[in-house]
């Protein structure tokens, strides 16, 4: 992955931090509580679910979107050739078909992936879709114009690097190939395992040529999924979604209301009272990026009928210290090391929002089967640390009478990177030894800084979701040498240049066995933490309310969310 992948990873990052500060987007709890909150009741269809959001679903268009597993409300609308699982906990973090037969046929050394559509595909107008239509949705989103979505086509797909679009290049891309109505070839520039992961982007979408209006098509994109645009106003401020009855079902949404209203620009403390009321139209409502914060919760969970109405999830996310060993004393590991030693995570799991929000971590993989989860901790301290090993450290790197480091973080009140888990470490790293001050910053001049190789701090607060659950966009952005940005955003905050580290992610990558490659993920992941690179500090939990009348709830391993696409309502 080059720069241009690095570059848009840091959008998809800031929208998932964005989101994360009111709620979550992907991957789901070990015990899901979806059945005690109304899982198990019998779902009717008809109705309507009104969807309140702090943020507008902006760029409503299949190119310009960055989602994963095809988005949450865009799901509705726009089918792609995989998708995620529709089901709770880990089944939900398995990519399956959806427009194509399968999960894609790779070639032998998996840089040619072949998918064939399902027959009777019908757009809402009831045309039949094609593989032209995919082949065709995927070149406009290299249009300039249409930017915004996931950067790995432009990547992986042979000869796409300098690519404009369509509507300056009419011959298209030739590494895409229609040989029929119902097959599409996708001939890639490298091995990529997870292809049918990328598949699951709304890039994927097929788009009718004829029917393409340019950066007006996000007014009424024709829809292939189970809704259809009826009104977009504000772009995307208030979206009204009508069946699509062309839409002959298909085996991942289930589609049960008649409408969905999705009204955004909501304060999301506005958005938990209209949930916790649940008056009116309220009452079949649900969010999809408004989380509880520790006040919230407290209130939530001393009334047994609120309580009852929370979906739990976790998402593939990881809140850590990040080290730039360029600068002193951060160049010593054994520094580096007595950190991580000294750290309490149980402190910064309260400052976090408590247990019920957020949950220790040791390693930088989220703790899900599909990111190839292996527990390991190179530096155990237990919950609280062990501060005098840390000091030990210390001495042995000639700083016996302590040392003063400046930590680096955001003044944005969003429990991850904020002044509160800050001052968790400052008190923590204090019994050590180590004088920590303190520099806060708005978060725009937070975010340059850290991203900046010129400026980039030796000691700060950073965090890293991932674009789907596996290794693979966890690790890579992250560690790979190849992947350091000198004059852009860069995301290999610890500079890591090792030869040995690139050539097991091109091997992962390879591999189109996925259980296979994430016990390879795992093992890495265990071979990165032991370099004390990063310390690993605590995995997200999403606790979301949803409306008394509101049935049916799936929060998958994949999402962490409630699921729109399977919700019913009274």
């Amino acid at each position: 992955m080059r720069q241009s992948s690095v570059i848009a990873r840091r959008v998809a990052a800031a929208s998932v931090s964005l989101v994360v500060a009111a709620g979550a987007a992907a991957c789901g709890p070990k015990d899901n509580d979806a059945k005690a909150s109304g899982g198990d009741a019998t779902p009717h269809k008809g109705g309507t679910l009104t969807v309140l959001n702090a943020q507008a679903q902006q760029d409503f268009d299949p190119a310009r979107l960055y989602t994963s597993g095809g988005g949450n409300v865009p799901s509705l609308v726009f089918r792609t050739l995989t998708t995620r699982n529709r089901e709770n906990g880990a089944a939900g973090a398995k990519v399956v078909p959806d427009l194509a037969t399968d999960t894609g046929r790779p070639s032998k050394d998996a840089t040619v992936w072949t998918y064939t559509l399902k027959p009777g595909l019908k757009y809402e107008d009831g045309t039949p879709i094609t593989s032209a239509d995919i082949k065709y949705g995927i070149e406009r989103s290299f249009a300039p114009e249409l930017s915004g979505g996931a950067p790995y086509l432009r990547d992986w797909l042979a000869g796409a690097a300098g690519y404009q679009g369509p509507y300056k290049d009419k011959k298209g891309l030739a590494s895409i190939g229609t040989p029929d109505a119902r097959t599409i070839v996708f001939h890639l520039n490298k091995p990529e395992g997870e292809f049918p992961y990328l598949a699951t982007q709304t890039q994927f979408t097929p788009v009718p040529k004829a029917k393409d209006t340019g950066t007006k098509y996000e007014e009424h994109p024709v829809s292939s999924g189970p809704y259809k645009v009826v009104k977009n106003e504000n772009d995307g401020e208030h979206l009204v979604l009508a069946r699509n009855p062309h839409w002959s079902g298909d085996d991942e949404r289930k589609a049960y209301p008649d409408t969905v209203d999705v009204r955004s620009g909501l304060d999301s403390s506005v958005i938990n009272q209209r949930l916790s009321a649940s008056q009116g139209a309220d009452a079949a409502a649900v969010t999809t990026d408004t989380n509880l914060g520790p006040a919230e919760l407290a209130k939530v969970t001393g009334d047994k009928r609120l309580a009852a109405r929370v979906g739990t999830g976790r998402f593939g996310y990881t809140n850590y210290i990040a080290f730039n060993p360029k600068v002193k004393p951060f160049d010593d590991p054994k520094v580096r090391q007595a950190i991580a030693y000294a750290v309490d995570r149980s402190s910064v799991v309260n400052a976090a929002g408590g247990s019920a929000l957020a949950e220790p971590a040791t390693t930088f993989l989220p703790d899900q089967k599909s990111f190839g989860y292996t527990p390991y901790d190179p530096f155990p301290a237990g919950a609280g640390g062990d501060p005098a090993k840390a000091r030990e450290l210390l001495k042995e790197a000639g700083h016996k009478n302590g040392l003063t480091v400046t930590l680096t973080h955001s003044n944005s009140k969003d429990f991850e990177t904020s002044p509160e888990i800050a001052t968790a470490l400052q008190d923590a790293l204090k019994k050590a030894g180590v004088t920590v001050r303190l520099q806060g910053l708005e978060d725009n001049d937070y975010r340059d800084k850290i991203h900046s190789v010129k400026t980039e701090p030796g000691f700060f607060l950073a965090h890293w979701g991932a674009d789907w659950p596996s290794g693979g966009p966890f690790l890579a952005p992250i560690f790979d040498g190849r992947q350091i940005v000198q004059d852009g955003a860069n995301f290999n905050t610890g500079l890591l240049k090792d030869k040995s580290v690139d050539d097991e992610i091109d091997a992962i990558n390879k591999l189109t066995d996925l259980k296979a490659a994430a016990v390879r993920w795992g093992a890495l992941d265990k071979k990165i933490g032991e370099q004390a690179l990063t310390v690993p500090l605590f995995h997200p939990v999403y606790k979301r309310l949803y409306g008394s009348d509101v049935k049916n709830i799936v929060i998958s391993d994949w999402t962490g969310v409630l699921d729109i696409s399977q919700v019913a309502v009274k």
